[in-house]
């Protein structure tokens, strides 16, 4: 078994799109339109589905606005080279940085993590790729 996806509403499909691909980088994989549901589905990731999870924006058409996140859902974790980096390079295109990269917990040598919020609010963690010890 393994994860296929992650399903997220998005008010806002170009919006969405603009942000996961231009800001963070991923690339759109597939995307289709259901005239008659009215809805659409654009799946985006780093890698093929074959090869890895993907994220699934769900757009019901007429919706703009934001959904209620509820209290469920925590967050969307991302690897990145330097977090310190990513944040700057995010705020860039005027993303809200939640929690500035740094330490967990302050600690010096302890993983090294940030918070941002994509355009619908839902929280997404940099992890800086930690370095091996050889």
């Amino acid at each position: 078994m393994r994860i296929l996806h992650t399903m997220l509403h998005v008010g806002n499909l170009d919006k969405s799109i603009d942000f996961y691909t231009n800001v963070l980088g991923m690339r759109v994989l597939r995307r289709k339109d259901y005239p008659e549901e009215k809805f659409t589905l654009v799946f985006i990731g780093y890698q093929d589905e074959s090869d890895a999870a993907a994220i699934e924006l769900t757009h019901n058409w007429g919706v703009e606005k934001k959904y209620d996140l509820g209290t469920a859902f925590g967050h969307i974790a991302i690897e990145v080279d330097d977090a310190y980096l990513a944040c700057e390079m995010v705020k860039k295109h005027g993303v809200k940085v939640t929690r500035e990269a740094g330490p967990v917990f302050g600690k010096p040598g302890a993983t090294v993590l940030a918070f941002l919020e994509d355009p619908d609010g839902y929280c997404i963690e940099f992890i800086q790729k930690k370095i091996s010890k050889e």
